[in-house]
């Protein structure tokens, strides 16, 4: 079986390791954790299927890219990436923003995310 490879990159390490857990459930994923945009970007050439990139990426690290900087620099160096966006707030115009710069999805961090992640993966693997 080959697995489809999943960045998770998510400031909130409780968060992340949340999330990483619950796709290991999912037989058909491996995925790699990454605490900033800039980790993530040193890594793209080892070809993630998906990432899941958190919005307020410089919460934890200040001088760390936001998530809409790193989505920006994503579709520039590898454009058939798919990226899905999550954030704590859910203001539709930070959600048309960053599906306008080539997410295919903004999910909100609340109780349902999980699920939602879930149905999203299934539909496009």
């Amino acid at each position: 079986m080959n697995q489809k490879k999943i960045f998770i990159v998510d400031d909130n390490e409780m968060f992340a390791q949340m999330l990483q857990d619950h796709l290991s459930t999912l037989p058909k994923f491996s995925t790699a954790l990454f605490s900033t945009g800039e980790e993530c970007l040193k890594h793209l050439h080892e070809g993630p299927d998906l990432i899941i990139l958190d919005y307020h990426l410089n919460d934890v690290f200040k001088d760390a890219a936001d998530g809409l900087a790193i989505l920006e620099r994503i579709k520039k160096e590898q454009p058939g990436i798919t990226v899905i966006m999550l954030s704590s707030q859910g203001k539709y115009t930070v959600a048309a923003k960053t599906i306008s710069k080539g997410a295919v999805q903004y999910l909100v961090k609340d109780d349902n995310a999980f699920t939602n992640i879930s149905r999203i993966l299934e539909d496009i693997f």
